[in-house]
This record gives structure tokens, sequence and C-alpha cells, in this order.
């Protein structure tokens, strides 16, 4: 019998908000509200989101709204449909036509 690994996957839906600290591994969506602290491998914002945190992540996608210090010590995506402000420390980013960037964006070595 062949079984196939699935990642780890967090949702945290449309309808949720969290206010605390949230620790992860694998993959955290935040389609909801989440204020306070978040640690995890791969953080992605989905559009309706909005985040209002301190965040630790390896990989991070902003397709909704980022508000906080953010250090992200591989990939930073914001996505055309991305806001993202505040303090900003990673290794890479990118960021899609029609994104918002306006933190204070400094390089991880």
């Amino acid at each position: 019998m062949n079984q196939r690994l699935e990642p780890d996957v967090s949702i945290i839906d449309a309808q949720l908000h969290v206010d605390g600290k949230l620790n992860t591994r694998g993959r955290l969506v935040i389609k909801g509200e989440v204020r306070g602290t978040v640690t995890a491998e791969t953080l992605i914002i989905a559009r309706e989101g909005r985040v209002f945190a301190d965040v630790k992540a390896t990989h991070m996608t902003i397709g909704g709204h980022f508000e906080g210090q953010l250090a992200v010590t591989q990939l930073l995506v914001v996505l055309s449909t991305g806001n993202c402000s505040g303090t900003v420390t990673c290794k890479k980013f990118m960021v899609e036509a029609g994104g918002v960037l306006n933190a204070d964006v400094s390089n991880l070595e």
C-alpha cells in the first residue's frame, strides 16, 4: 500500500479571530484575523486575511494585510493583493505588481 504524505496544513478560517501566540510546523494559512505572535515554517496570509503580529517564519506569502514585525529566514512574497507594513527582516523578497511593501526592510545575511 502506498501512503502519500501530505504536508501539515493549519487554516484559520475567515470567521475566526485569534488573539495570542501561535506556533506551528508546516504550513499555516490565515483567512481570518490574527493579533499577537506567530511562529511558522510557511505562513500564507490569504487575500481576506489580516495579521497584526510579530512573525517569525521560514517562508511567507502575503495576499492580504500584514502589519507588525516580520523575520523571514528565506523568501518573503507580497502578492498583487498584499499589503505589508512595519519592520521586515528577510533573506530575499519579491513584490508583485500592485502589491504594497511599506516597511523598513533589512537583509538577513
